[in-house]
Protein backbone atom coordinates (compact mmCIF):
# COMPACT_ATOMS: atom_id res chain seq x y z
CA UNK A 1 0.00 0.00 0.00
CA UNK A 2 2.59 2.16 0.67
CA UNK A 3 4.61 1.60 -2.18
CA UNK A 4 1.23 2.55 -4.48
CA UNK A 5 1.19 5.84 -2.39
CA UNK A 6 5.05 6.82 -3.38
CA UNK A 7 4.38 6.08 -7.44
CA UNK A 8 1.66 7.47 -7.32
CA UNK A 9 3.25 10.77 -5.61
CA UNK A 10 6.10 10.59 -7.70
CA UNK A 11 3.92 10.09 -10.71
CA UNK A 12 2.20 13.55 -9.91
CA UNK A 13 5.23 15.71 -9.09
CA UNK A 14 6.31 14.21 -12.69
CA UNK A 15 3.14 15.55 -14.10
CA UNK A 16 2.86 19.08 -11.95
CA UNK A 17 6.83 19.58 -12.35
CA UNK A 18 5.94 19.31 -16.51
CA UNK A 19 3.10 21.72 -16.18
CA UNK A 20 5.01 24.17 -14.58
CA UNK A 21 8.07 23.86 -16.94
CA UNK A 22 5.75 24.31 -20.01
CA UNK A 23 4.60 27.63 -18.61
CA UNK A 24 8.16 29.19 -17.95
CA UNK A 25 9.02 27.78 -21.33
CA UNK A 26 6.17 29.14 -23.13
CA UNK A 27 6.31 32.48 -21.30
CA UNK A 28 10.01 33.36 -22.02
CA UNK A 29 9.21 32.77 -25.71
CA UNK A 30 6.55 34.93 -25.58
CA UNK A 31 8.74 37.47 -24.26
CA UNK A 32 11.68 36.57 -26.66
CA UNK A 33 9.52 36.78 -29.43
CA UNK A 34 8.29 40.53 -28.44
CA UNK A 35 11.52 41.34 -27.24
CA UNK A 36 12.91 40.64 -30.46
CA UNK A 37 10.08 41.88 -32.36
CA UNK A 38 10.54 45.34 -34.72
CA UNK A 39 8.55 48.27 -33.87
CA UNK A 40 6.80 49.53 -36.67
CA UNK A 41 7.67 52.99 -37.72
CA UNK A 42 5.00 55.56 -37.30
CA UNK A 43 3.88 57.82 -40.10
CA UNK A 44 3.53 61.78 -39.42
CA UNK A 45 3.56 65.05 -40.69
CA UNK A 46 6.62 67.45 -39.61
CA UNK A 47 7.27 71.27 -39.80
CA UNK A 48 10.65 72.90 -39.41
CA UNK A 49 11.29 75.55 -36.79
CA UNK A 50 12.46 78.88 -37.65
CA UNK A 51 12.55 82.50 -36.73
CA UNK A 52 9.26 84.50 -38.24
CA UNK A 53 8.16 87.79 -38.54
CA UNK A 54 5.36 87.59 -35.58
CA UNK A 55 2.30 89.68 -35.76
CA UNK A 56 0.28 89.83 -32.34
CA UNK A 57 -3.32 91.13 -32.33
CA UNK A 58 -6.06 91.69 -30.19
CA UNK A 59 -9.16 89.12 -31.17
CA UNK A 60 -12.69 89.75 -30.07
CA UNK A 61 -16.33 89.62 -31.13
CA UNK A 62 -18.05 92.33 -32.31
CA UNK A 63 -21.53 93.48 -33.90
CA UNK A 64 -22.25 95.50 -37.04
CA UNK A 65 -24.43 98.61 -36.81
CA UNK A 66 -24.57 101.51 -39.36
CA UNK A 67 -23.16 104.70 -38.84
CA UNK A 68 -26.20 106.38 -39.34
CA UNK A 69 -29.51 104.39 -38.57
CA UNK A 70 -32.79 105.03 -37.54
CA UNK A 71 -36.17 103.63 -37.70
CA UNK A 72 -38.59 106.18 -39.19
CA UNK A 73 -42.03 107.90 -37.69
CA UNK A 74 -44.32 110.08 -38.10
CA UNK A 75 -44.98 113.28 -35.76
CA UNK A 76 -48.40 113.73 -36.14
CA UNK A 77 -51.70 111.23 -36.39
CA UNK A 78 -53.68 110.94 -39.85
CA UNK A 79 -54.80 108.56 -42.33
CA UNK A 80 -51.82 107.26 -45.24
CA UNK A 81 -52.56 108.91 -48.58
CA UNK A 82 -49.78 108.18 -50.65
CA UNK A 83 -46.94 105.75 -49.85
CA UNK A 84 -43.58 106.91 -52.13
CA UNK A 85 -40.44 104.41 -51.37
CA UNK A 86 -40.09 100.72 -51.77
CA UNK A 87 -38.24 98.52 -49.85
CA UNK A 88 -34.40 98.06 -50.25
CA UNK A 89 -34.28 101.18 -52.51
CA UNK A 90 -31.99 104.45 -51.99
CA UNK A 91 -33.32 107.55 -51.33
CA UNK A 92 -31.60 110.80 -50.98
CA UNK A 93 -31.62 113.75 -48.14
CA UNK A 94 -35.02 115.00 -47.94
CA UNK A 95 -36.78 112.66 -50.22
CA UNK A 96 -40.51 112.23 -48.94
CA UNK A 97 -40.97 109.32 -47.79
CA UNK A 98 -44.67 109.10 -47.13
CA UNK A 99 -47.77 111.35 -46.94
CA UNK A 100 -50.65 111.74 -44.59
CA UNK A 101 -54.35 113.14 -45.63
CA UNK A 102 -53.70 117.06 -45.17
CA UNK A 103 -56.69 118.33 -47.00
CA UNK A 104 -58.11 120.27 -44.17
CA UNK A 105 -54.39 121.47 -43.27
CA UNK A 106 -53.95 122.71 -46.23
CA UNK A 107 -57.52 124.72 -45.97
CA UNK A 108 -56.49 126.23 -42.79
CA UNK A 109 -53.35 127.58 -44.54
CA UNK A 110 -55.07 128.96 -47.47
CA UNK A 111 -57.17 130.63 -45.15
CA UNK A 112 -54.55 131.91 -42.84
CA UNK A 113 -52.90 133.29 -46.13
CA UNK A 114 -55.72 135.43 -47.29
CA UNK A 115 -56.23 136.91 -43.58
CA UNK A 116 -52.03 137.58 -43.57
CA UNK A 117 -52.22 139.65 -46.95
CA UNK A 118 -55.30 141.51 -45.76
CA UNK A 119 -53.44 142.12 -42.73
CA UNK A 120 -50.13 143.19 -44.64
CA UNK A 121 -52.65 145.87 -46.60
CA UNK A 122 -53.87 147.12 -43.78
CA UNK A 123 -50.12 147.46 -42.83
CA UNK A 124 -49.45 149.45 -45.78
CA UNK A 125 -52.53 151.75 -45.37
CA UNK A 126 -51.30 152.65 -41.79
CA UNK A 127 -47.97 153.32 -42.87
CA UNK A 128 -49.62 155.49 -45.72
CA UNK A 129 -51.90 157.87 -43.53
CA UNK A 130 -49.07 158.13 -40.64
CA UNK A 131 -46.43 159.61 -43.12
CA UNK A 132 -49.34 161.75 -44.17
CA UNK A 133 -49.83 163.02 -40.66
CA UNK A 134 -53.57 162.00 -40.82
CA UNK A 135 -53.04 158.42 -38.82
CA UNK A 136 -52.14 157.66 -35.31
CA UNK A 137 -49.30 155.84 -33.66
CA UNK A 138 -51.78 153.49 -32.05
CA UNK A 139 -53.10 152.50 -35.19
CA UNK A 140 -50.21 151.92 -36.80
CA UNK A 141 -48.82 150.04 -33.75
CA UNK A 142 -51.84 147.77 -34.00
CA UNK A 143 -51.52 147.24 -37.79
CA UNK A 144 -48.15 146.39 -37.48
CA UNK A 145 -49.09 143.66 -34.79
CA UNK A 146 -51.81 142.43 -36.61
CA UNK A 147 -49.48 141.38 -40.04
CA UNK A 148 -46.75 140.10 -37.39
CA UNK A 149 -49.35 137.64 -36.04
CA UNK A 150 -51.03 136.29 -39.28
CA UNK A 151 -47.83 135.91 -40.71
CA UNK A 152 -46.61 133.69 -37.53
CA UNK A 153 -49.89 131.58 -37.76
CA UNK A 154 -49.07 131.21 -41.61
CA UNK A 155 -45.81 129.96 -40.39
CA UNK A 156 -47.29 127.81 -37.95
CA UNK A 157 -49.65 126.29 -40.22
CA UNK A 158 -47.59 125.51 -43.07
CA UNK A 159 -45.01 123.52 -39.87
CA UNK A 160 -47.99 121.51 -39.26
CA UNK A 161 -48.95 120.93 -42.78
CA UNK A 162 -45.27 119.83 -43.29
CA UNK A 163 -45.56 116.86 -40.34
CA UNK A 164 -48.24 115.43 -42.65
CA UNK A 165 -44.72 114.23 -44.69
CA UNK A 166 -41.88 111.90 -43.73
CA UNK A 167 -38.80 113.36 -45.24
CA UNK A 168 -35.40 111.22 -45.32
CA UNK A 169 -32.87 112.83 -42.43
CA UNK A 170 -30.51 111.56 -44.73
CA UNK A 171 -29.62 108.94 -47.91
CA UNK A 172 -29.30 105.75 -47.25
CA UNK A 173 -31.66 102.51 -47.77
CA UNK A 174 -35.13 102.17 -46.79
CA UNK A 175 -36.43 98.78 -45.52
CA UNK A 176 -39.54 97.16 -45.72
CA UNK A 177 -42.76 99.48 -45.13
CA UNK A 178 -44.42 98.22 -42.09
CA UNK A 179 -47.78 100.37 -42.74
CA UNK A 180 -50.46 99.98 -45.36
CA UNK A 181 -51.75 102.61 -47.58
CA UNK A 182 -55.07 104.15 -45.71
CA UNK A 183 -53.96 102.90 -42.87
CA UNK A 184 -54.58 105.46 -39.38
CA UNK A 185 -51.03 106.33 -37.65
CA UNK A 186 -50.43 107.86 -34.52
CA UNK A 187 -47.58 109.94 -33.51
CA UNK A 188 -44.47 107.45 -33.01
CA UNK A 189 -45.41 104.81 -35.38
CA UNK A 190 -42.72 102.96 -37.37
CA UNK A 191 -42.74 103.33 -40.71
CA UNK A 192 -39.77 101.46 -42.23
CA UNK A 193 -35.83 101.93 -40.70
CA UNK A 194 -33.26 103.75 -42.94
CA UNK A 195 -29.96 102.76 -42.95
CA UNK A 196 -26.82 104.85 -44.16
CA UNK A 197 -24.69 101.31 -45.61
CA UNK A 198 -22.03 103.04 -47.20
CA UNK A 199 -19.84 103.83 -43.55
CA UNK A 200 -20.30 100.81 -40.93
CA UNK A 201 -19.50 100.73 -37.22
CA UNK A 202 -18.49 97.68 -35.02
CA UNK A 203 -18.86 97.38 -31.46
CA UNK A 204 -16.69 95.12 -29.57
CA UNK A 205 -14.95 94.41 -26.30
CA UNK A 206 -11.70 93.81 -24.83
CA UNK A 207 -10.33 92.76 -21.28
CA UNK A 208 -8.79 95.72 -19.05
CA UNK A 209 -5.57 94.16 -19.43
CA UNK A 210 -5.10 95.21 -23.22
CA UNK A 211 -6.63 98.27 -22.75
CA UNK A 212 -2.67 100.13 -22.76
CA UNK A 213 -2.41 98.10 -26.12
CA UNK A 214 -5.40 100.42 -27.89
CA UNK A 215 -5.28 103.49 -29.83
CA UNK A 216 -7.47 106.23 -31.93
CA UNK A 217 -7.06 105.34 -35.04
CA UNK A 218 -5.47 101.67 -35.01
CA UNK A 219 -5.97 99.98 -37.78
CA UNK A 220 -8.05 96.28 -37.53
CA UNK A 221 -9.47 93.26 -39.59
CA UNK A 222 -13.06 92.47 -39.38
CA UNK A 223 -15.23 89.51 -41.06
CA UNK A 224 -17.64 86.79 -40.51
CA UNK A 225 -16.63 83.88 -38.44
CA UNK A 226 -16.28 81.68 -41.56
CA UNK A 227 -13.81 84.51 -43.78
CA UNK A 228 -10.21 85.28 -43.46
CA UNK A 229 -11.07 88.48 -42.01
CA UNK A 230 -11.60 90.58 -45.80
CA UNK A 231 -12.71 94.03 -44.50
CA UNK A 232 -10.44 96.19 -42.89
CA UNK A 233 -11.22 99.26 -40.59
CA UNK A 234 -10.12 101.62 -38.23
CA UNK A 235 -10.84 102.47 -34.07
CA UNK A 236 -12.87 105.66 -33.43
CA UNK A 237 -13.63 105.38 -30.10
CA UNK A 238 -12.54 103.92 -26.76
CA UNK A 239 -14.51 103.96 -23.89
CA UNK A 240 -12.72 105.84 -21.14
CA UNK A 241 -14.52 103.82 -18.36
CA UNK A 242 -14.52 99.98 -17.64
CA UNK A 243 -17.40 98.18 -16.65
CA UNK A 244 -16.57 96.96 -13.10
CA UNK A 245 -19.08 93.47 -13.53
CA UNK A 246 -17.74 92.43 -16.41
CA UNK A 247 -13.96 94.32 -16.47
CA UNK A 248 -14.03 94.35 -20.47
CA UNK A 249 -13.24 98.19 -22.10
CA UNK A 250 -15.98 98.99 -24.78
CA UNK A 251 -14.35 99.86 -28.47
CA UNK A 252 -15.93 101.24 -31.56
CA UNK A 253 -14.50 101.22 -35.31
CA UNK A 254 -14.85 102.58 -38.49
CA UNK A 255 -15.28 100.37 -42.01
CA UNK A 256 -16.10 101.07 -45.61
CA UNK A 257 -19.04 99.08 -47.01
CA UNK A 258 -18.63 100.17 -50.61
CA UNK A 259 -19.95 96.82 -51.53
CA UNK A 260 -22.91 96.15 -48.72
CA UNK A 261 -21.74 92.99 -47.75
CA UNK A 262 -21.92 93.89 -44.33
CA UNK A 263 -25.53 94.38 -42.51
CA UNK A 264 -25.99 96.01 -39.32
CA UNK A 265 -26.79 93.91 -36.74
CA UNK A 266 -24.39 90.92 -38.29
CA UNK A 267 -21.80 89.07 -35.94
CA UNK A 268 -18.50 89.45 -36.65
CA UNK A 269 -14.56 88.61 -36.24
CA UNK A 270 -12.49 91.84 -34.75
CA UNK A 271 -8.83 91.38 -35.09
CA UNK A 272 -6.57 94.50 -33.79
CA UNK A 273 -3.35 94.45 -34.89
CA UNK A 274 -0.23 95.27 -32.92
CA UNK A 275 3.10 95.96 -33.72
CA UNK A 276 5.19 92.77 -35.49
CA UNK A 277 8.03 91.14 -33.98
CA UNK A 278 10.85 89.75 -35.95
CA UNK A 279 12.81 86.78 -34.54
CA UNK A 280 9.60 84.94 -33.15
CA UNK A 281 9.98 80.81 -32.91
CA UNK A 282 6.60 79.86 -33.13
CA UNK A 283 5.36 76.57 -34.04
CA UNK A 284 1.61 75.42 -35.73
CA UNK A 285 -0.99 74.46 -33.14
CA UNK A 286 -1.23 71.11 -33.59
CA UNK A 287 2.24 70.32 -32.46
CA UNK A 288 1.94 70.97 -29.30
CA UNK A 289 0.34 68.42 -26.80
CA UNK A 290 -1.02 69.52 -23.20
CA UNK A 291 -1.17 67.34 -20.37
CA UNK A 292 -1.17 67.47 -16.64
CA UNK A 293 2.85 67.36 -16.52
CA UNK A 294 3.02 70.22 -19.36
CA UNK A 295 3.13 71.12 -22.57
CA UNK A 296 5.54 69.31 -25.17
CA UNK A 297 6.16 68.71 -28.61
CA UNK A 298 7.81 65.85 -30.32
CA UNK A 299 11.44 66.40 -32.22
CA UNK A 300 12.44 63.88 -35.16
CA UNK A 301 16.10 62.83 -34.80
CA UNK A 302 18.21 60.31 -36.49
CA UNK A 303 17.95 57.01 -35.03
CA UNK A 304 21.02 56.36 -33.19
CA UNK A 305 22.73 52.67 -33.57
CA UNK A 306 21.37 51.35 -30.05
CA UNK A 307 17.88 52.27 -31.42
CA UNK A 308 17.89 49.82 -34.27
CA UNK A 309 17.09 46.88 -31.78
CA UNK A 310 14.39 49.02 -29.79
CA UNK A 311 14.14 48.03 -26.10
CA UNK A 312 11.71 49.54 -23.27
CA UNK A 313 13.95 51.70 -20.88
CA UNK A 314 14.02 50.67 -16.78
CA UNK A 315 11.81 53.75 -16.61
CA UNK A 316 9.83 53.18 -19.13
CA UNK A 317 9.12 49.39 -18.33
CA UNK A 318 8.40 50.24 -14.50
CA UNK A 319 5.65 52.87 -16.02
CA UNK A 320 7.34 55.76 -14.64
CA UNK A 321 7.67 58.55 -18.06
CA UNK A 322 10.88 60.52 -17.93
CA UNK A 323 10.51 64.19 -20.14
CA UNK A 324 13.53 64.27 -23.04
CA UNK A 325 15.92 66.42 -22.63
CA UNK A 326 16.28 69.03 -25.52
CA UNK A 327 17.07 68.25 -28.54
CA UNK A 328 20.28 68.49 -29.38
CA UNK A 329 20.99 66.63 -33.15
CA UNK A 330 20.59 68.31 -36.17
CA UNK A 331 17.46 66.43 -37.62
CA UNK A 332 17.02 65.13 -40.91
CA UNK A 333 14.74 67.41 -43.35
CA UNK A 334 14.16 64.88 -45.69
CA UNK A 335 13.71 62.28 -43.94
CA UNK A 336 12.86 59.05 -45.39
CA UNK A 337 11.60 55.41 -44.01
CA UNK A 338 14.46 53.48 -42.69
CA UNK A 339 15.79 50.94 -44.74
CA UNK A 340 18.78 50.51 -46.65
CA UNK A 341 21.39 53.00 -46.43
CA UNK A 342 18.64 55.97 -45.52
CA UNK A 343 18.71 57.10 -41.69
CA UNK A 344 16.02 55.80 -39.47
CA UNK A 345 14.54 58.51 -37.47
CA UNK A 346 12.95 58.39 -34.02
CA UNK A 347 11.07 61.24 -32.17
CA UNK A 348 12.30 63.08 -28.61
CA UNK A 349 9.47 64.13 -26.35
CA UNK A 350 10.82 68.24 -25.40
CA UNK A 351 8.57 69.91 -23.33
CA UNK A 352 8.23 73.61 -24.19
CA UNK A 353 7.05 76.92 -22.84
CA UNK A 354 4.39 78.11 -24.71
CA UNK A 355 3.11 82.10 -24.99
CA UNK A 356 1.26 84.26 -27.45
CA UNK A 357 -1.23 82.39 -29.99
CA UNK A 358 -2.30 84.61 -33.32
CA UNK A 359 -3.99 82.87 -36.29
CA UNK A 360 -3.18 79.21 -35.43
CA UNK A 361 0.29 79.51 -34.42
CA UNK A 362 1.96 79.39 -30.69
CA UNK A 363 4.81 81.01 -29.63
CA UNK A 364 7.59 79.00 -27.76
CA UNK A 365 9.98 80.83 -25.72
CA UNK A 366 12.06 77.42 -24.83
CA UNK A 367 12.57 74.15 -25.52
CA UNK A 368 13.46 74.59 -29.08
CA UNK A 369 16.01 76.14 -31.56
CA UNK A 370 15.94 76.97 -34.97
CA UNK A 371 16.34 73.94 -37.27
CA UNK A 372 14.15 71.49 -35.34
CA UNK A 373 12.09 69.54 -36.93
CA UNK A 374 8.73 69.36 -34.75
CA UNK A 375 5.73 67.00 -35.24
CA UNK A 376 2.82 68.43 -36.54
CA UNK A 377 0.46 65.14 -37.18
CA UNK A 378 0.16 61.38 -35.50
CA UNK A 379 1.30 62.82 -31.99
CA UNK A 380 -1.61 60.34 -30.76
CA UNK A 381 0.69 57.51 -31.44
CA UNK A 382 3.93 58.51 -30.27
CA UNK A 383 5.98 58.32 -27.47
CA UNK A 384 9.89 58.82 -26.68
CA UNK A 385 12.04 56.79 -28.98
CA UNK A 386 9.00 56.09 -31.59
CA UNK A 387 10.62 55.70 -34.87
CA UNK A 388 8.54 57.17 -37.08
CA UNK A 389 8.66 58.14 -40.98
CA UNK A 390 7.88 62.04 -42.65
CA UNK A 391 5.20 62.29 -44.92
CA UNK A 392 4.68 65.61 -45.55
CA UNK A 393 2.04 65.48 -48.36
CA UNK A 394 -0.55 66.82 -45.96
CA UNK A 395 -0.43 69.87 -44.00
CA UNK A 396 -2.81 69.35 -40.77
CA UNK A 397 -2.15 73.22 -40.38
CA UNK A 398 -3.90 74.49 -43.72
CA UNK A 399 -7.26 74.10 -45.23
CA UNK A 400 -7.94 70.64 -47.21
CA UNK A 401 -9.12 72.74 -50.21
CA UNK A 402 -6.08 74.75 -50.36
CA UNK A 403 -4.23 71.54 -50.37
CA UNK A 404 -6.14 69.83 -53.01
CA UNK A 405 -5.72 72.90 -55.47
CA UNK A 406 -2.09 72.29 -54.99
CA UNK A 407 -1.88 68.62 -55.92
Amino acid sequence: MIKRFIIAFILLALVVGGLVGFNIFRDNAIKQFFANMPVQPVTVSTTTVKPITWKPGIEAIGTVSAARGVDLTVETSGVIKDIRFHSNEKVEQGAVLLQLDDGVEKADLDATKAQAALDQTALARAIELKDRGVGSQVTLDVARATATASEAQVNKLQAVLDQKQLRAPFSGTVGIPRVDLGQYLSPGTTVATLQDLETMRVDFSVPEQQLNLLRIGQKLHLGPADSNLPFRGMIRGIDPKIDPVTRLVAVRAEVANPEGKLSPGQFVQVRVELPAEDGVLALPQTALVTSLYGDYVYVVRPAKPADDAPAAAPEEAKGEAKPAEGADAKPADDAKPAGGDEPALTVAQIFVKPGRRSEGLVEVGQGIKPGDQVVTAGQNRLSNGTPVVVDNTIDPTRPANQQAAQR
